[in-house]
């Protein structure tokens, strides 16, 4: 069969002697090429498959903290309410997986990804509020324009570039304001505790500080501009690898939390919900 190929191909695929086989470079090429069509073919077969049996297995989820700590648990609650047999493996970091490599099914991301092979469904959009505690606005005064920020002790979460930046847009003028952090993290969990602390002024996406604007724990700074620290809109982007049939429970884990979460306020209804469940248990 594999002269049969040979003689097609009129090309060498293997090195043959008493000894060994060895594959020559055209070989090493063409078996790595049947390798992706022979995997395609595998996951073809696995997903006609799911389609006929009852959703199962594990399926293996991704995303920034801030999104896994405060949206996805209570989805992922309910979630396996109406799919038992379905188990959520989440892990969180704050850098996108590598879907191939790290074996992820789903990536929730707050930028939407640029690596070829795979595909993203927006979630939704957001803002992000600068904001800060009552305590520090009693000893510092509210800026009035991006530039008073300069006298402010700045709370940046940590980018690639080392320059702490913020953009701010007003009636389609931008400017841009480069700052020395006061603090600087890695970790939005961290950032917002900081100025819960009254460390200083963070920005921050909407939905995460929507209770505590609520309860005047933190404070809104600057209402009139958009304010961002990158020059993409704020987001979150479900990630998934380009492939010709999406495995079932992959379709409907997605499905599921965009139900719950897009559109202007869903996401801030789920956290309302969280938060009256929580009352309710501490009161019992």
């Amino acid at each position: 069969m594999i002269a049969d190929i040979e003689s097609a191909l009129n090309v060498k695929l293997l090195l043959r002697s008493t000894r060994q086989i060895m594959l020559t470079e055209s070989g090493l090429e063409y078996a790595r090429q049947l390798e992706d069509i022979l995997n395609s073919i595998n996951e073809a077969h696995s997903n006609i498959t799911a389609i006929r049996q009852a959703p199962k297995g594990i399926l293996r989820v991704h995303s920034r903290t801030m999104f896994g700590v405060r949206v996805l648990p209570m989805l992922i609650s309910r979630f396996r309410n109406q799919y038992p047999d379905i188990m959520i493996e989440l892990t969180l970091s704050e850098t996108h997986a590598d879907l191939r490599q790290g074996n992820t099914d789903i990536d929730f991301r707050v930028s939407p990804p640029v690596e070829a092979g795979v595909k993203r469904r927006i979630l939704f959009r957001c803002e992000r509020y600068l904001v800060a505690s009552p305590d520090y606005l009693a000893e510092n005064s509210a800026p009035h324009r991006p530039s008073d920020l300069l006298e402010h002790n700045c709370l940046a979460y940590m980018l690639p570039g080392g320059v702490c930046t913020w953009y701010f847009r007003i009636a389609e003028q931008l400017e841009e304001l480069n700052f020395t952090p006061r603090q600087l993290t890695n970790n939005g969990l961290a950032l917002l505790e900081m100025a819960r602390l009254g460390e200083g002024v963070a920005l921050l996406d909407d939905y995460i500080v929507q209770r505590d604007l609520a309860r005047g724990t933190l404070i809104r700074l600057l209402p009139d501009y958009q304010a961002n620290n990158t020059i993409h809109d704020a987001g979150m982007y479900a990630t998934i690898l380009d492939t010709p049939l999406m495995p079932t429970k992959i379709q409907l884990f997605l499905d599921f939390v965009a139900k719950h979460v897009s559109g202007a306020n869903h996401r801030f209804q789920l956290l309302e919900t969280e938060a009256t469940a929580l009352t309710t248990q501490l009161a019992v």
